[in-house]
């Protein structure tokens, strides 16, 4: 057996004791696609012994490739939007643009999309092409289309594909406005966040009909919903939970902040809600629906660390910091952006607290809400 054969083997292994990997199609199909054939243009790893971030480059070829191939671990792709591995010599502090998803996550999230035999499948967000290799020798190429937003990844990935001998349906454009060339689809699957579902999805789906796509926001936290499609033109469905998180849809990122109000002006007082609101991954998913167009950054003002949240459309702002043993806010703009954090969560709290695995996602043509 090759090295590459044994670390596949053991992968395999890993993801069905964890129950990642749960039945036999499923693990036929994740046998059939090793995963170094789509990171043969390499991925970043996280440098060490830096005070920032930065990231340096692991190529086909040089120590730790092979073995991270088969880790279970979301591997660094492309930064910034442009560079690849074969672009750095040394470390780069840039943002991460595309990733290959850990391979656990990406079996679990095809499992959840229980589908069947003839079943079509759109995936939004084709990435390296591994997830796309997966429902290839699932379902047959034939029944399978993926759209990727950027033009050079999408290339990479049709080239990996088809170096294993798979050419599905693939895509190059926004995947928020799905392919209506291919529609009705039986099931769709995003490896992208969304802030909010589109309607194209819906209307490309056959009633009843699934779509399982990662909800997310602002402030960073997000979840995985399964929705139901129904014949009047709306899906609802709950979170599956896991702490599910992918990179937002680049339609869907945030605007910069630019120059920040100034946060003096504004109407101080006591609260009674601290920033361990923005801490906790449920109670943060609770506070990104409160205020959806907010952006949180923190910073060292007059020898206290503020914790302070922006909406840039609205020109709203909050910045919460602790005095002791109390807690203040300072609030300014047209909208008391705190005023409505204290709000839900206390509905939250009232209701129980309850885990997100006990919200529902429902999309109409007017609009998405969540509730629990």
């Amino acid at each position: 057996m090759t090295e590459e054969a044994q670390l596949h083997r053991l992968l395999l292994d890993r993801l069905t004791s964890a129950g990642s990997l749960r039945t036999e199609p499923w693990k036929r199909a994740a046998a059939a696609v090793p995963r170094h054939e789509f990171l043969r243009g390499g991925f970043f790893r996280r440098a060490h012994g830096s005070d920032f971030t930065a990231w340096q480059p692991v190529r086909p070829g040089e120590p730790g490739w092979l073995e991270g191939c088969y880790t279970d671990e979301s591997l660094v792709t492309q930064i910034a939007g442009t560079i690849v591995p074969a672009d750095i010599r040394g470390r780069i502090s840039r943002e991460p643009t595309s990733s290959s998803t850990l391979p656990s996550l990406v079996v679990r999230m095809l499992e959840d999309l229980q589908v069947e035999d003839g079943h079509q499948v759109l995936e939004i967000g084709t990435g390296t092409g591994y997830s796309t290799a997966l429902l290839c020798a699932r379902l047959g190429e034939d029944f399978v289309t993926s759209i990727e937003y950027d033009p050079d990844v999408a290339t990479r990935a049709r080239a990996a594909l088809g170096h294993v001998g798979l050419y599905p349906t693939l895509i190059t454009g926004d995947g928020l406005l799905g392919h209506s060339a291919g529609a009705p689809y039986d099931r769709v699957i995003a490896t992208c966040a969304v802030r909010t579902v589109p309607t194209a999805w819906i209307e490309q789906t056959r009633p009843g009909g699934l779509i399982l796509a990662t909800i997310s926001g602002w402030l960073g936290s997000s979840e995985l919903a399964r929705l139901t499609v129904r014949g009047d033109g709306t899906a609802s469905g709950p979170l599956l939970g896991g702490s599910v998180s992918f990179m937002l849809a680049r339609p869907h990122l945030p605007p910069s902040l630019g120059l920040l109000p100034d946060l003096e002006d504004g109407k101080e007082g006591e609260t009674t809600i601290g920033t361990e609101v923005l801490d906790n991954w449920t109670s943060r998913f609770v506070v990104q629906l409160a205020v959806p167009g907010a952006q949180r950054l923190t910073l060292e003002r007059d020898g206290r660390t503020e914790d302070v949240l922006v909406d840039v459309e609205t020109g709203s702002w909050a910045a919460v910091y602790q005095d002791g043993g109390r807690w203040l806010v300072r609030q300014g703009g047209p909208e008391p952006l705190w005023d409505a954090v204290e709000e839900a969560f206390r509905r939250w709290c009232a209701a129980g607290a309850p885990t997100l695995e006990r919200f529902t996602v429902t999309v109409t043509p007017e609009g998405q809400t969540i509730h629990w």
